[in-house]
């Protein structure tokens, strides 16, 4: 029997069984657009980390809301080329826990958490696990959350929190600013956020807005209007929005419990 000899390459293409036209085939390799948006939104997570350490909360805020557009993007950009696959979906994942996990709880602990001492960076660490376990139990629905995700997706939590602490900082309420009352209550909202993530409240997915549909002239001139109302106050804008669908979570739990 001839002797299996080890696979001693320093590099190995990836392999992975894909669907086309109804049949299964193997393909070798990655696609390159939508794990290059990935790739610019775990950048943008990582720059989100390295401006909260340098005390640069602002910039921390805006990095984490440019993470969030290149991960809305990715999924879009897979489905519309149909480049959709296994690898990319872990690797967003992966990515997901860094940008939106890791960078926001840094980013809080760092701007008005530290003075609590351990049960600040404990309630930091929750959000974190909070993030990462919502990440895996999506990726174990994978295909199954359409209409409605099970929990707050972690992009809309990490926004939350890097909001808020961009609106603090913005209006100057940063270091000897944060009082202890203030970090109190930030530790309670983080905690608050962290729940909804592992919860199954449900939260609209908008996954049923069709990109490649024509839609009524009047739909651009909201994405303008909406584009020039974040213009005017960006930190208070995006804060605001992201509380409405954390809101609207728990809401439309209560109109489905009582419909039962």
């Amino acid at each position: 029997m001839p002797k299996k000899t080890e696979n001693l390459d320093l590099y190995d293409e990836l392999e992975e069984v894909v669907s086309e036209d109804g049949k299964k085939v193997k393909r070798r390799g990655i696609f390159l657009l939508p794990n290059l948006l990935t790739t610019t939104s775990l950048f943008s997570g990582f720059f989100a980390i390295i401006s909260s350490i340098e005390g640069n909360f602002i910039y921390a805020g805006m990095a984490i809301f440019a993470s969030q557009i290149f991960d809305g993007l990715d999924g879009r950009v897979a489905r519309l080329a149909k480049a959709e696959s296994k690898f990319g979906a872990q690797y967003d994942s992966l990515c997901d826990v860094i940008s939106f996990g890791l960078a926001p709880s840094l980013c809080i602990f760092l701007w008005g958490l530290d003075s609590l001492g351990s049960i600040g960076w404990v309630s930091s660490f929750l959000f974190v696990a909070a993030a990462a376990l919502r990440l895996a139990r999506f990726n174990a629905n994978l295909g199954t959350e359409n209409t409605f995700f099970k929990g707050l997706p972690s992009p809309v939590a990490a926004g939350s929190i890097a909001y808020y602490v961009w609106a603090m900082s913005a209006a100057g309420i940063q270091d000897e600013m944060v009082s202890y009352s203030l970090s109190i209550f930030s530790m309670c909202f983080m905690v608050f956020v962290s729940i909804l993530m592992v919860v199954n409240v449900p939260y609209y997915s908008f996954k049923e807005i069709e990109m490649k549909r024509r839609v009524p002239f009047f739909s651009i001139l909201m994405v303008v209007f909406i584009f020039a109302l974040i213009s005017v106050d960006p930190p208070l804008v995006l804060v605001s929005c992201a509380l409405l669908y954390i809101l609207s979570g728990p809401i439309i739990w209560v109109v489905k419990y009582l419909r039962k």
